[in-house]
Parts: structure tokens; C-alpha cells; sequence
């Protein structure tokens, strides 16, 4: 009787594989985007977020979710490499309301015999503290915006650490609006004004961030490729740096993206690499 009931285990596994090869990639597109969108409530939109510039919780976060990134980057800026990383965890309490913690810090090299003396020190960058909420989420239009604030308390660097503990505060209220095109294109507006407050002078420095990303999503799967465009304007000065970019899924809850950064109009930076790890702990199996 057990030999029976594998016998017919293996002959339904094997007739949904046969199934699903036979599909087209649009009706894989479309089983997918409904397991996502439909099976749960309230209303959510697939897009692909940007990995560099990283949302707080997906758009349209569900109370429940939650996920851990571990992000490491190496970029060249002529004088010295610096070696970046973070530590993050976001969670949504409630439905639509997603909230985050994350320790980024830097560590640094000095190249083509630069002094040590003439190269920043390693530090643990701040402490940031952020939320974001989806005010607006529309299936039919497959389009979702949100509202969201980062406070970033920066810290001293190591050589000069608790002298003061907090040397500054970063203010960045944000907006986001995506959208996605037919079941495989999106792309994604993030922009705000981040307010540099520094603690010693109490004087304040404004730079305004516009960052546009474009994706192709890899039908029935939720791997993509895609690039990022991160402008940022400082006291009439423009600054671009170009950010290809892929995503792979390892597992159903763990992700792997890679992005490769590109100067377009920076004095001092050459190029970068960027690798962040997604863990998704009890993201439901496909």
C-alpha cells in the first residue's frame, strides 16, 4: 500500500513538472504575480526594488513580513579603497507600515602610497532608524507609492570615538513611486532631501537625492536584472553613478544582488562593487 501511494506521489510531482514546462512564460508570469498579489490581503503590487538605494520593507509590506540583509561593497576613490557594509533588519508591524535598523560602517586602505595620515579613519557610520509607509497601492494600475523617514544619528569615527559619541544627524524624508509595466518591466522613483545637522557648529548641509531604477524580472521567478541611477545635487554641484545590477534567488527565502557602480560625473570615485545577501525568514515556499 506504501508503494502505492509513492508510485502515485512521484507520477503527480511528475505531471505538475510536465504542466508547468508546458506553460508559456506569460502564464508563469501570471501564476506568479497572482501567488504574490492574490493570495493574501490586503493588496499588494510585485515590483522589483533597487539593491543599492534599499526600501524600507516592500511596498505594500504585509504585517508579519520580515527580512535581514548583510551588504558589503569595495569602491576605488583614487586615493585610498573603502571597504563598506551594513547590517540590517526590517520588519512590518502592521499592514502597509514597514520600519527598519541598520549599522552601516567603513573601513579603509590607503593605495599608490598614500599616508595613513591623509586617509579617513575605519568607522561605524551611524545609527539609522527608519519607516515607510504605502499610502496608495493599486493592482489594476500595478502601481504603489509611499512615504518614509530615515534618521541617521552619525557617529565618531574610531580614531575619535565617544569624543563626542554622536557628531552629527541626518534628516531624509523620502517618496516613492513605482510602477510596473506588463508583468516583467518596472521601475522606481526615490527621492527626498537628506539634512546634514553637525553637532560641533550646529550648522546644517542639504543635499537633494533623485534615484531612478529600471528592472526586468525574469519570468515566473524572482530573480531580475536592471540598473540604478543615483543622482544627488549638493550647493549647485551634480553627481551620477550608474548601477547595473542583478538579482538571483538561492532559495525560496534567501536572495543574492549584485551591483557594479559607476561614476558618471564624480571627481574622486572610480568604480565600485556592491554585494548584498537577502534573508527572508518565513517567507512561504513556491
Amino acid at each position: 500500500m506504501n508503494i502505492k501511494k509513492i508510485r502515485m506521489s512521484i507520477l503527480l510531482l511528475a505531471s505538475s513538472a510536465t504542466c508547468m514546462a508546458q506553460l508559456t512564460d506569460a502564464e508563469k508570469d501570471s501564476l506568479y504575480i497572482h501567488q504574490i498579489e492574490d493570495q493574501k490581503e490586503p493588496d499588494k503590487v510585485l515590483h522589483a526594488e533597487p539593491l543599492y538605494i534599499d526600501l524600507i520593507r516592500d511596498l505594500g509590506a504585509r504585517k508579519g513580513e520580515k527580512e535581514w540583509n548583510l551588504g558589503l561593497g569595495l569602491t576605488d576613490n583614487l586615493r585610498f579603497d573603502s571597504y563598506e557594509g551594513l547590517i540590517e533588519y526590517e520588519w512590518a508591524p502592521a499592514d502597509r507600515l514597514g520600519l527598519e535598523v541598520e549599522l552601516p560602517f567603513t573601513f579603509y586602505s590607503p593605495v599608490n602610497g598614500t599616508a595613513n595620515d591623509s586617509v579617513p579613519s575605519n568607522r561605524l557610520n551611524s545609527i539609522k532608524i527608519a519607516a515607510q509607509w504605502s499610502f496608495f497601492v493599486n493592482e489594476p494600475m500595478a502601481t504603489s507609492m509611499a512615504f518614509g523617514y530615515i534618521n541617521e544619528f552619525e557617529l565618531s569615527d574610531f580614531r575619535a570615538f565617544g569624543k563626542p559619541f554622536l557628531r552629527g544627524n541626518i534628516y531624509n524624508p523620502f517618496l516613492v513611486v513605482a510602477k510596473r509595466w506588463g508583468n516583467n518591466f518596472h521601475s522606481l522613483i526615490y527621492t527626498g532631501p537628506l539634512v546634514e545637522q553637525d553637532f560641533r557648529t550646529n550648522r546644517f548641509h542639504t543635499t537633494y537625492d533623485v534615484n531612478t531604477s529600471f528592472h526586468y524580472m525574469i519570468p515566473g521567478t524572482r530573480n531580475f536584472i536592471g540598473v540604478e541611477f543615483n543622482k544627488s545635487i549638493s550647493r549647485g554641484n551634480f553627481d551620477m553613478t550608474m548601477r547595473p545590477q542583478m538579482r538571483l534567488g538561492i532559495a525560496d527565502n534567501l536572495l543574492i544582488g549584485i551591483v557594479a557602480g559607476i561614476p558618471v560625473s564624480r571627481e574622486n570615485e572610480r568604480l565600485s562593487s556592491f554585494v548584498r545577501l537577502i534573508w527572508e525568514p518565513g517567507h512561504p515556499k513556491r
